[in-house]
């Protein structure tokens, strides 16, 4: 009982917290709008980049326009909630510098559960809402046949790949403990999978495929659910149904990720030493 009640004024404080910053971000109405708009309009000429594309060919890899349209959409909006829930996380060289892992240490709540709600940047759901149109409409246009499995298979994957960006962004931060000012390193990886993640998987390199099939294993998160969704054969020689093991690569996921960030913690030994 003792446990639950401190897990409850835990998660009330976190709410409080996050409240505030959600207020103060709304009490400047037009500069939050213009965030939002600013945000919105990355998602369209990132999509602006495939569209143009398209526009010199048929198909890529074996997907037409459509068919990307529905990679892209399920990438994005998984990626952009991600970065919504814990993109702030790539700061961590910064608060290693100024000290604020410090300050983490001296409250009782964990320190990855203080950095994962310390921020809250709002002008972000206009990505996740731009992601979600294109979902909507590559879904639409892309001639999905659908059945109950497939709606099964798409419910299953967005809450999975947002867990699988979540944790790159995790792994990433408990890499700067050991990282000096390297925060551009592990963004190769958070960002550019995020940008690989969109594309089809079948025109990577080889050495693309290791790292973000199953290092990274962003191929999850938009390529392969849209192959099963399309009911197209999978590439690399791998079975139909491993669109399906989304939610166990997340779970493999958080395991790196939580085995580089207690590593990181270990390592770290405070902002002056």
């Amino acid at each position: 009982m003792a446990d639950t009640a401190a897990l409850v004024a835990d998660l009330r404080a976190y709410r409080a917290v996050l409240a505030s910053r959600v207020r103060a971000q709304r009490s400047y109405a037009t500069s939050f709008r213009l965030d939002l708009l600013g945000a919105g309009l990355i998602t369209l000429v990132e999509f602006g980049e495939v569209w143009v594309l398209f526009g010199q060919v048929d198909a890529i890899g074996g997907l037409t326009l459509a068919s990307v349209m529905l990679v892209f959409g399920l990438a994005e909006m998984t990626f952009s909630l991600a970065d919504l829930l814990v993109g702030h996380c790539d700061r961590m060289p910064t608060y290693v510098r100024a000290g604020t892992v410090d300050i983490f240490y001296l409250r009782p709540q964990p320190v990855l559960a203080q950095l994962m709600t310390s921020d809250l940047d709002l002008r972000r759901i206009a990505r996740v809402l731009g992601g979600g149109v294109i979902l909507v409409v590559g879904l639409a246009v892309s001639g999905v046949t659908w059945t109950p499995e497939k709606v099964t298979l798409l419910v299953l994957t967005i809450p999975a790949a947002t867990a699988i960006y979540a944790a790159i962004f995790i792994a990433a931060a408990g890499l700067q403990f050991f990282l000096v000012n390297g925060a551009e390193t592990t963004n190769a990886f958070v960002y550019g999978g995020r940008y690989a993640a969109s594309q089809p998987a079948s025109v990577w390199p080889r050495s693309l495929v290791l790292v973000f099939g199953l290092i990274f294993p962003v191929v999850f998160t938009g390529y392969l659910p849209a192959l099963a969704l399309l009911d197209l054969p999978v590439p690399f020689g791998l079975p139909g149904w491993i669109a399906w093991l989304a939610p166990v690569v997340a779970g493999w996921s958080w395991l790196l990720a939580l085995g580089c960030w207690r590593l990181g913690m270990r390592h770290y030994q405070g902002a002056g030493g």
